[in-house]
């Protein structure tokens, strides 16, 4: 990827260090396991162990909101960007690709060339991407601690990010290179179009909350997707790039996680994830990504 004479967003905040007061408290982590049982018991440990970035859109709104959802978005001390050459850099890089993501949807928007859900909005509204350290707090969806990792608060309408997630990337999810990083950016707005469009809160007859989080989570890497497909000129994206982007993709299957049984899938197989990304980034039709449309589950 070339980031070089590229646009960098002003729809930026930089809310420094340890802003959330605290994160998820022990009492919210119990009342998930009564409320989900063994699956909570689960959870909790996704959340010990850093990974709650791995969990459903919805799920994670949820999470948040049992901190106190009402709160008002606070800001912690000092600068993120400035805190190293290295957080400078990933600040940067996130303003040229929250860019693109908006040069790309407002014409996708302006055109209605999106899938209809009964909810479609004139004109592409811009999130706002937020870089916070250890801890924040947004606008609606309550406190996050950086192992939250990246996520969309539909509350306020921002993406929140600890650049420090790029390195776990590297580290633990062995998902290293640029572009792997702007998918996961990519993703996340993908959960604003969601919102914007309606999918986010569609119900499937007969499907469980499980399964209707998978046809959420793959319409938003299709999603990506499509935004790759339209930026790849304007960043000039190469295979190399697009290598990496799927190997993220691969990395976060629910199977490559270690969950063998389907019905415990929350964001789809590694192999469904890299098809539907695939499917946005190499035709760039955002109506393709309806995963809604596939009438059996077990088709997507």
């Amino acid at each position: 990827m070339k980031i070089e004479g590229r646009r960098r967003s002003s729809n930026f905040e930089d809310r420094g260090r340890g802003g959330g007061g605290g994160g998820l408290p022990i009492q919210a982590l119990s009342s998930v396991m009564r409320l989900l049982g063994i699956k909570g018991t689960l959870i909790v440990g996704a959340l010990a162990a850093g990974a709650f970035f791995l969990l459903p859109a919805g799920l994670k709104g949820q999470l948040l909101g049992l901190v106190g959802g009402g709160q008002e978005a606070s800001s912690g001390t000092g600068s993120v960007c400035d805190a190293s050459e290295g957080s400078g850099k990933a600040c940067d890089f996130s303003r040229v690709v929250l860019a693109s993501t908006e040069d790309v949807w407002t014409p996708l928007f302006s055109e209605n060339k999106l899938p209809g859900y009964g909810e479609a909005a004139s004109a592409y509204s811009h999130p706002t991407l937020v870089v916070f350290a250890d801890a924040v707090s947004t606008g609606g969806c309550g406190n996050a601690t950086s192992n939250v990792g990246p996520f969309y608060c539909p509350a306020d309408r921002k993406l929140y990010i600890d650049p420090s997630f790029y390195d776990l990337m590297k580290s633990k999810l062995r998902a290293p290179g640029d572009f792997a990083q702007a998918y996961v950016i990519a993703h996340e707005v993908g959960h604003h179009v969601q919102n914007l469009i309606g999918s986010s809160r569609l119900d499937v007859d007969g499907e469980t909350k499980n399964q209707v989080s998978v046809r959420v989570e793959l319409q938003a890497d299709c999603f990506a997707g499509v935004w790759g497909h339209a930026a790849r000129a304007t960043l000039e994206i190469n295979d190399e790039d697009l290598k990496e982007a799927l190997t993220a993709a691969h990395a976060i299957g629910d199977d490559a996680l270690g969950h063998a049984d389907k019905g415990t899938f929350t964001h789809g197989s590694s192999e469904q994830r890299l098809r539907w990304f695939r499917l946005g980034f190499e035709g760039g039709d955002a109506r393709k990504c309806d995963t809604f449309a596939v009438r059996n589950h077990d088709g997507l």
